[in-house]
């Protein structure tokens, strides 16, 4: 293991963290439908749990509006049953083939909660990126003590994964801001 190594590792494991932080926002529901809100609905087909976007089309029909149309019209009572029982807040409805998920416009009291959620995500998403920071110093530590590098090669790459840990860090603020914004536009 080398000082570039370390830096290498350091930096494809905070690019990691940053986008698990994305996919967890794109969960967090703001006012307006979008067919991400369904991405994790695991659906029963043939007793075994499958993704709802293997068994039907996620579509938006408007604004408000997801459209679930399933591949197999017998389906259509076990994906409306899954979307409820996903905890989601939403409420599906059956139209002939296709099943209607329309999103309730949000609450000033429910934004909050949102906004407190997002901020709690991205709190966590900067203790895993400052946990990264400590492993890599740790392992700069131990390459000095095994002498496969001076003590300045050591100082140098420390500084360096400070200038990354603080790229990942304004990085995850931006987004954080970004999603607060969304959720609090009405």
């Amino acid at each position: 293991m080398t000082i570039i190594d370390v830096k290498k590792n350091t930096e494809q494991r905070m690019q990691k963290s940053l986008e698990t932080l994305k996919v967890d926002l794109s969960k967090v529901r703001t006012g307006r439908a979008h067919t991400g809100i369904l991405d994790h609905v695991m659906v029963d087909y043939y007793g075994a749990p499958t993704n709802i976007t293997q068994v039907a089309n996620v579509t938006l029909i408007d604004a408000r509006t997801i459209g679930v149309q399933p591949w197999e019209k017998k389906m259509i009572t076990t994906i409306e049953k899954a979307i409820r029982d996903a905890d989601l807040g939403l409420n599906p409805a059956t139209q002939g083939e296709m099943i209607r998920v329309p999103t309730p416009p949000l609450t000033e009291e429910r934004r909050k909660e949102m906004v407190k959620l997002v901020k709690t995500e991205g709190e966590d998403a900067k203790i895993a990126i400052r946990n990264i920071r400590r492993d890599a110093n740790e392992s700069l530590k131990k390459l000095v003590k095994d002498k496969a590098c001076s003590e300045d090669d050591e100082r140098r790459a420390q500084d360096e994964i400070q200038k990354l840990t603080d790229k990942f860090v304004s990085d995850v603020d931006k987004a954080l801001a970004d999603k607060e914004k969304e959720v609090l536009t009405v």
